[in-house]
């Protein structure tokens, strides 16, 4: 696999755009990276795109994908359309697909599937997510587990383990 990073000795070396198609690559570094329907280990730019191609991570000031597989994303603004994700983590995030876990300042999510979803603002419509925390939500969101319900949870599983730990002393209490 090749090691797309820029020479260090170059000034420019981090001015450059890569365009990777057909390819498998281990790191890939430049100012603009644009793949289709490749592979990488890791992609770092100020604009990361990427079509049919599938990345472990990517750090990006601005990403973008469409019809690919992405383990990580942290960027500033993510625009993610029918695409499968580990996380992402941003500031400004339009998602619609498949993703494990979201957490931004303002996150729009259409038609998708989320684990768990953090942010202080949430628009969206026919989103299904299991746990949600967010400040503000928008539009029709189908949460198992909301902020309130997650206090809850949080709040009666730590009861429950409180009791268990101080039944147990009692019980196994050595004399």
């Amino acid at each position: 696999m090749p090691n797309l990073q820029p020479d260090p000795t170059s000034k420019d070396s981090l001015d450059r755009v890569v365009y990777i198609e057909h390819m498998d690559a281990e790191s890939v570094q430049a100012a603009s990276v644009t793949m289709r329907q490749a592979n990488a280990d890791h992609v770092s730019a100020d604009e990361v795109t990427m079509n049919l191609s599938a990345a472990g991570g990517v750090n990006a000031a601005t990403f973008s994908a469409q019809q690919s597989m992405i383990g990580g994303a942290n960027a500033e603004e993510i625009h993610v359309w029918n695409s499968a994700v580990g996380g992402v983590n941003g500031t400004l995030v339009n998602v619609q697909g498949t993703v494990a876990g979201v957490a931004g300042q303002s996150i729009t999510v259409e038609g998708a599937r989320v684990g768990l979803a953090a942010a202080q603002e949430i628009r969206g419509g026919r989103v299904e997510t299991v746990v949600l925390l967010a400040g503000r939500v928008e539009g029709e969101v189908h949460a198992v587990v909301d902020t309130r319900g997650a206090i809850i949870a949080g709040l009666v599983g730590g009861l429950f383990a409180g009791l268990v730990l101080l039944v147990g002393r009692i019980a196994f209490r050595r004399e």
